[in-house]
């Protein structure tokens, strides 16, 4: 965790391919300004449930009465749960304020730590307005509420561009392709930026899509890039296509004077 120019704090996360990104943790004034509006959208939501609910007063008010306590109480932690997990960490107000919640290690997001992080959340509301959160928030180098920390979450900003510290590239392990200068300086001239970025994102999205689906979508890339530049046998010898295409990331945005390049998506 370090701390940016502006003061926030600063995540760095490093994926299972090597890739270092710096995010921005979401400030506990934008996060307040998301959960009103998703609050609206509770609230909205239990205003349309209640009024379907007094037609059932008129056979039994008690009845009426209870089924309302308990939809509420499915809507007010089920809103989180279904939203985060539909929209990858976002619900309305997140991706509003653009604020995504992610797993602290940079791991794929998980539903059971959606579940236990919105399952939470009414003792991180106590006493109210979020106080008991807030406060944990504040004094946490990460900025996590109780139910983060329980979920191992993290709330971040989405910027319009992603930092990699590329530096971290430079002793992978599975860049095979450092020992060739050569190449890894034909792949920086002829790939175009859009094209490393939606490998990029191919590789940070692989765990969201079937094997059938991964293996064709990393054979496609992998056939783009060795259609690009011509790689010797020796270099592509025994490693698949998706670390083909990891090794031609790793190149492209590994640069030996610069700690830090701009990704923009």
């Amino acid at each position: 965790m370090i701390l940016n120019l502006s003061g926030r704090k600063t995540l760095q996360i490093q994926t299972p391919e090597g890739v270092v990104f710096n995010l921005t943790v979401a400030g506990l004034f934008t996060r307040f300004l998301a959960w009103i509006v998703d609050g609206v959208a509770i609230m909205t939501a239990s205003s349309i449930i209640g009024t379907c609910t007094r037609f059932l007063a008129i056979i039994s008010p008690d009845f009426a009465n209870a089924l309302f306590i308990i939809l509420y109480a499915v809507i007010s932690v089920g809103y989180g749960i279904f939203t985060e997990w539909r929209w990858r960490g976002q619900s309305w107000g997140k991706r509003l304020l653009r604020l995504r919640v992610i797993d602290a290690s940079g791991l794929k997001l998980q539903l059971s730590q959606i579940i236990i992080r919105n399952l939470l959340r009414p003792v991180d509301l106590l006493p109210a307005c979020y106080l008991l959160g807030g406060i944990f928030s504040f004094w946490n180098r990460r900025g996590q509420r109780l139910g983060d920390l329980a979920a191992n979450t993290v709330v971040v900003s989405i910027p319009d561009t992603l930092v990699l510290n590329t530096q971290s590239l430079k002793e992978a392990k599975y860049n095979s392709f450092r020992d060739y200068p050569h190449l890894e300086s034909r792949l920086r001239q002829r790939v175009k930026p859009v094209e490393a970025a939606v490998a990029l994102d191919a590789i940070l999205r692989r765990d969201e899509i079937s094997l059938e689906a991964r293996i064709e979508l990393f054979r496609q890339i992998a056939a783009h890039f060795r259609s690009l530049v011509s790689f010797e046998d020796k270099v592509e010898e025994m490693i698949t296509d998706e670390q083909f295409v990891r090794n031609v990331v790793a190149s492209i945005y590994r640069q030996t004077n610069s700690r830090q390049t701009p990704v923009s998506f």
